[in-house]
């Protein structure tokens, strides 16, 4: 299935859904009856439904939906993508941006498909070393490229509200394929992302 965001929500799912978040609300010692809650646990239904419509996409579908021959070589770089996904061991987000390249070997793809990848990956449960590979691996299996190169830098609300409470973390991870694990590709790559455009 290629991108596609989700405007119609599964009723039964909704429904199910929704029955286990007034539960929820229930046993943290709240009344789901009241006003401001009462239509609370199908808002959440429908926010987490968005929230993980990645299960529901195919990163390489939307790449192939715009692969173009090209006999170009030189480095492409998409960065400061917006990433915003849910830390699979507490279900709390966590967001940040991506910054993507790849070199190309005679096929190139368009550059918004680059950013729906980064969307189709965190918007699943994650954790931030996982989302970073499979970003590079969709773009390595579709394009077969020279290289591929992902760093994403994202706060984490997990440690941000709760356990050691750090509001000023960042978490950087990053991956490297072909080119980019040479030395002097990879610091070229991190100086253009690094840099400020006047």
């Amino acid at each position: 299935m290629a991108y596609k965001r989700i405007e119609q929500y599964d009723e039964e799912i909704t429904t199910a859904l929704a029955k286990n978040y007034k539960d929820s609300i229930s046993l943290l010692g709240e009344n789901p009856e009241r006003e401001g809650l009462e239509k609370t646990p199908e808002r959440i239904a429908k926010a987490m439904q968005y929230l993980t419509q990645g299960y529901s996409m195919d990163a390489k579908a939307i790449l192939e939906s715009a692969k173009f021959h090209e006999d170009v070589s030189e480095m492409v770089i998409v960065k400061d993508i917006e990433l915003y996904s849910m830390c699979e061991h507490h279900m709390l987000p966590f967001y940040g941006k991506a910054h993507v390249a790849y070199i190309p070997n005679g096929y190139i793809t368009g550059l918004s498909k680059i950013a729906r990848v980064v969307d189709v990956y965190s918007r699943r449960l994650q954790v931030q070393e996982r989302l970073t590979e499979q970003i590079l691996t969709a773009i390595k299996e579709t394009l077969n490229p020279q290289g591929v190169a992902v760093v994403i830098e994202a706060s984490h609300l997990c440690m941000m509200m709760r356990g050691v409470s750090k509001q000023n973390s960042v978490t950087t991870t990053s991956a490297f394929f072909g080119e980019f694990e040479k030395n002097e590709t990879r610091s070229e790559f991190l100086k253009l992302i690094s840099a400020k455009l006047h």
